[in-house]
């Protein structure tokens, strides 16, 4: 895992967000996502500087909607901000998480 990974990775396992269980690099289709909350249909993805890139938003893209075919939402950070504002991307799961389960 990335230090970014790690990071996060300790702050949501062990249902530290509403009690809903967080898998790590977890099948779903053809893609292994970062992180995924099957309570919250939500899935996280932390990207590194690459996704920046031309070819790897428009891989990105395909994903993101193949995912969303499956009733799922996708968050995605980029490392740099999981690092430096770990509290404003965990605010930001925590709200996607309630607003999801309430659905």
């Amino acid at each position: 895992m990335t230090d970014a990974e790690q990071m996060l990775w300790h702050r949501i396992r062990r249902k530290q967000i509403h009690g809903v269980q967080f898998y790590r690099q977890k099948p779903l289709l053809a893609y292994i996502v970062d992180f995924y909350c099957p309570a919250a249909k939500l899935v996280v993805e932390l990207d590194g500087s690459q996704h920046a890139e031309s070819v790897h938003l428009a891989k990105d893209q395909t994903r993101d909607v193949a995912l969303a075919g499956l009733g799922l939402r996708v968050l995605r950070f980029d490392n740099r901000q999981v690092l430096l504002e770990t509290e404003a991307v965990l605010s930001v799961i925590d709200e996607m998480v309630r607003a999801r389960r309430e659905t």
